[in-house]
Parts: C-alpha cells; sequence; structure tokens
C-alpha cells in the first residue's frame, strides 16, 4: 500500500483528526536522498497499516505545509499523534529508524 499523499486540502482530516499517529515524509522529486527513502516509506505503509498512518507531502506543491512545519532540508521526516508533533527528523533513514519514530 502506498504513502497518503497529504496536501493542504486533506491534511486536517488525514493528519491533524487522525486517532492513529501519522508519519509525514517531506520530500520532492529532484532530491536524491529522498528518492532513496521514498520506496521504504511505502512499504512501511504496508505495514503498519491500522496502527499508524504514512504520508508524503511533496515540499514543491504544498509549500504551506513545508513552513508550517518548518522543514529547512529534506528529507524530513515528522510524527504527528493527538494533533501534535511528536517526533521530527531530517535526513535519510532505514524503516526501522521509521518504525522507532512512530513507537512501534
Amino acid at each position: 500500500m502506498a504513502a497518503i499523499k497529504i496536501t493542504k486540502e486533506n491534511f486536517n482530516k488525514e493528519v491533524m483528526e487522525s486517532d492513529v499517529p501519522v508519519l509525514l515524509d517531506f520530500w520532492a522529486p529532484w532530491c536524491g536522498p529522498c528518492r532513496m527513502v521514498g520506496p521504504l516509506v511505502d512499504q512501511l505503509s504496508g505495514e503498519v497499516d491500522g496502527v499508524a498512518k504514512v504520508g508524503k507531502v511533496n515540499v514543491d506543491e504544498e509549500t504551506e505545509l513545508a513552513s508550517a512545519f518548518k522543514v529547512g532540508s529534506i528529507p524530513t521526516l515528522a510524527v504527528v499523534k493527538d494533533g501534535k508533533v511528536s517526533n521530527m527528523k531530517v535526513g535519510a533513514m532505514n524503516k526501522n529508524a521509521m518504525k522507532d519514530m512512530l513507537g512501534l
């Protein structure tokens, strides 16, 4: 299962109102490390279905969301629980590190 494409239109419903933690991957198509992390993010999405959500935010298309999360470098991964950022890390990481961010 692929990660959910997060936009400003679906952000509140998919992230802020979620009853499970949400891992957000802030990325761009031109970013080499982002392209390495992308497939792992998609794999993780299938593995955590039901206990967490995984979303991808294209920083070129969703500049307002990137700004709201103060994203200065990509890839940036953020976990939102109960409407608040509980964890945020910059840089490529493996799937286990992403699971650790989610507390799984």
